[in-house]
Formats: C-alpha cells, structure tokens, sequence
C-alpha cells in the first residue's frame, strides 16, 4: 500500500536515457511533487541503491538537473567507468512556489519535508532497487545549495554526505534571483542564514564539500561561509574553480559531488555498503 494517495510512475516503454518521473500528491505541499529520476542498470535482484537528491535553484523544476546539466550521463560514465557504484539520482522539483520555494516551511506549506521526507519515500516504495537500506545523500546548486546544506546539517541523521555548487548561503541572497519580496521568505526563517543549522549540530554533522564559481556573483558569500567554517574548526571540503553562475558549471563540477558521495557511503558503516 501507498503512503501517498496518488501516485504516477512514468511507463518504462516510453523512458530513456534511465530517466524516469514520479508524480506524487503529498499533504506536504497541499498538492503534488515531481520528481525526475536516473535509475542505472543493474541486475534486477539489487536493492539499497544509495539515493543522491539534487536540488535544483531558482526558475528550474525536477527535469533542470538532467536536461540542462546532463547529469545523468555524467552518472552514467563515472558508473561505467568504475569510478562510482550504481546510485539513483533524484531530482526533484522544489515545490514550485514563486521563483523558488528555498525549500523550507513557509505559506502552509513544508517544502523541508517534501525533500527529506517524500522523496525518499517515494524513491524507496515506487523503485524496485531502492529500499529501506538506501543511505542518502544531498546537494544542490545557488537556491538548491542553500537547501541541500541547510537540510543536510538540520536533518544530520538522514543523510550520508551533503554538497553545495554556487550555494547561496544566507537567505537574503535571494533577493538577487527571485521576483517574491524577500520578506516573503525571511518572516518563516527560523535559521536563515547556513552556518546557524550547520553549528545547531554540529557534532552529528554529515561529511561536507561546497564549491563557488570565481566569477559568481555569491562568490564572497561562499568565502565567508568557508572561513566561518574554519572558525567553528568543522572539517569540511571548499574549492573555487573557474566561471559563473551558470550551467556550464554546475554540468562540469556535480561530477565531483557524485564521486564525493560513493567516497563517503564506501566509508560510512558496512550497514551502507551492501549493494
């Protein structure tokens, strides 16, 4: 039986590429949730993929992570090559309220517990090679970081490792992107900006990456979060590359979060590496 009252799984005679889509309708967001997903080939009698959630930014939904960024033929290659190990990729939409939900609670709606709570649920009971073992990771890119760190550090116990590409850092970063008054985000912040969530718990923390374009414009955000870091001595990975904030980025360097997260699942307890 569904936790969810309605369910639609796309036909496998009409995906391709391992790409499929699940819609689901959750009280969470009073309504329905997408989600896209790269489910590799393996043999049919594998379970506990590991599940790597990529959160998408500002304008985007659950299709930007695959059809923008490719991610999924980056998945791909790295799992042919023997690089990594045979990981779902979920992709989900953020909610779609406004420019962007930020992925947190706010106008009656729990976009958190969509992406920690539904997603994974709804990976665990609608794909076959998912399963209750299935460790967890997060990441995503500008808006999307900013949720996959807040939710990684503020939910330490769901997940394995957690990664940020070009990551707003504190909320009122979103005043450069999204159309909504910031106010409209800020009045139901509880922990607006990163570091907060990250110090709450810090000792359970998951193992943590972040990156920044040199030339994006939340380049110095991004700095400063690092040397905040440093200040709070919490171990982490930071690197700046070059470029902006744009998809030819986020396309070239998600190849470093996925070989980040088999690292740290190959590194993590026997219990999450039997698959």
């Amino acid at each position: 039986m569904s936790s969810f009252r309605t369910v639609e799984l796309s036909d496998p005679v009409f995906e391709c590429m391992g790409l499929r889509f699940l819609t689901i309708k959750t009280k969470h967001l009073r309504g329905r949730g997408d989600i896209c997903l790269y489910v590799p080939e393996v043999e049919h009698s594998t379970s506990g993929l590991p599940i790597y959630i990529l959160l998408h930014g500002v304008y985007g939904s659950a299709w930007v992570w695959a059809l923008k960024g490719g991610v999924h033929q980056t998945a791909k290659r790295l799992i042919a090559d023997g690089h990594i190990k045979p990981a779902i990729i979920a992709m989900p939409s953020d909610g779609l309220w406004g420019d962007g939900s930020a992925y947190f609670t706010h106008h009656k709606k729990s976009f958190d517990k969509w992406i920690v709570h539904d997603v994974p649920l709804a990976i665990r009971e609608n794909v076959a090679v998912a399963g209750s073992t299935s460790p967890l990771c997060i990441s995503g890119l500008s808006m999307g970081g900013y949720g996959a760190l807040s939710l990684g550090s503020k939910f330490p116990d769901r997940f394995t490792a957690i990664s940020g590409h070009s990551s707003i850092t504190r909320l009122e970063e979103m005043s450069l992107f999204a159309e909504e008054p910031l106010e409209e985000y800020t009045t139901s912040a509880k922990f607006p900006n990163v570091i907060d969530t990250i110090k709450m718990n810090r000792q359970k923390l998951p193992s943590l990456r972040l990156d920044c374009g040199r030339s994006d414009p939340l380049i110095e955000g991004n700095r400063v979060l690092h040397q905040q870091l440093l200040d709070a001595d919490i171990d982490h990975d930071y690197a700046e590359f070059d470029g902006g904030h744009e998809w030819k980025y986020w396309g070239e360097h998600i190849e470093k979060t996925l070989l980040f997260f088999d690292s740290c699942i190959l590194n993590s307890s026997p219990a999450n590496t039997q698959y």
